[in-house]
């Protein structure tokens, strides 16, 4: 039997003005998986997110969380829920643990103070002033306030942006702890790497509407090959001069050149330098298929853009 649904939408609408921030979106969670939202700036994630958590009210559609509508069960839903957003603002001068134990005032039940502190590892840091903390610490304080409720599903909200790579990583750890006790969580990134470690399932998000929807690495096998061949000559190149090339399946302009999809390497790459040999090869770069990909294929954009 597939698991429940912990979060549900059908034909979520929210206009602003003459505006579709999310157009017509049918999304399901399933109880108990990390659920990432995928998609560039403006692409509707966090308006989303923010219709899930009860901070904005849809204009049409439904939308139910942990079976609950906001509309009747509101006081019930807070308190089932843990919500870090993309920016938190946490009081200067309480320290670590009075902040914590501030948030875990709000809810009738929850996780202890020092065991929430042990998870994301700020025990040492207890009597700091969170104005005293670095921008990592500050992030994995504020992931601290969202699970102090012992949530049963946590939304994160680009968590780890402007992070350095260990703080990143410490937090990617509290995440798999939390969803290796049978919780779920909704994330939306921007990195790549972030939700091929962490997401279950992923949703591509583009002018408010899912356009691709999967596990990562059957995201990435749609895109019919597993290496990605960039290339760019002093002479124009067209994509489809090199489309039709052994080991290529797909062609595709990239912003200085073209990029292949390609399935076998050793095969594609010397037809493609037999193939623009006489264009004067300016630069020539391989890496492994990724999320990324996947995303400038469906919408022609990279996902920063």
């Amino acid at each position: 039997m597939a698991p429940a649904a912990a979060l549900r939408c059908e034909k979520l609408v929210k206009q602003y003005g003459p505006l579709a921030a999310v157009d017509g979106l049918d999304l399901e969670v399933r109880t108990g998986e990390c659920f990432g939202l995928l998609g560039p700036n403006g692409a509707g994630k966090t308006t989303t997110v923010e219709i899930f958590e009860g901070l904005n009210d849809p204009s049409s559609g439904l939308v139910e969380v942990l079976g609950l509508r906001w509309s009747s069960d509101a006081h019930a839903l807070r308190q089932r829920l843990g919500i870090s957003l993309q920016e938190t603002h946490l009081p200067d001068r309480l320290t670590v643990e009075e902040t914590l134990r501030l948030f875990r005032s709000f809810y009738v039940q929850g996780r202890p103070v020092e065991e929430v502190l042990a998870l994301v590892e700020l025990l040492d840091k207890r009597a700091t002033w969170t104005e005293k903390l670095s921008g990592g610490q500050k992030q994995r304080l504020a992931v601290a306030c969202a699970l102090v409720s012992d949530p049963e599903v946590l939304f994160l909200d680009e968590p780890t942006t402007g992070l350095d790579p260990q703080s990143r990583r410490q937090l990617w750890d509290v995440v798999l702890g939390f969803k290796a006790r049978g919780r779920t969580v909704l994330l939306t990134t921007h990195y790549m790497d972030e939700a091929e470690r962490l997401c279950d399932r992923v949703a591509v998000v583009d002018k408010g509407k899912v356009i691709a929807l999967g596990t990562p690495q059957e995201l990435i096998e749609g895109l019919g090959g597993h290496e990605i061949v960039e290339l760019a000559t002093q002479q124009p190149l067209e994509a489809a001069e090199l489309a039709d090339l052994p080991g290529v399946r797909g062609a595709r302009r990239s912003a200085d050149g073209v990029a292949l999809t390609v399935d076998q390497l050793h095969v594609a790459l010397p037809a493609v330098l037999a193939r623009v040999g006489q264009r004067g090869l300016t630069r020539l770069s391989t890496h492994r298929a990724t999320l990324e990909d996947v995303f400038v294929q469906l919408t022609g954009r990279k996902l920063r853009e």
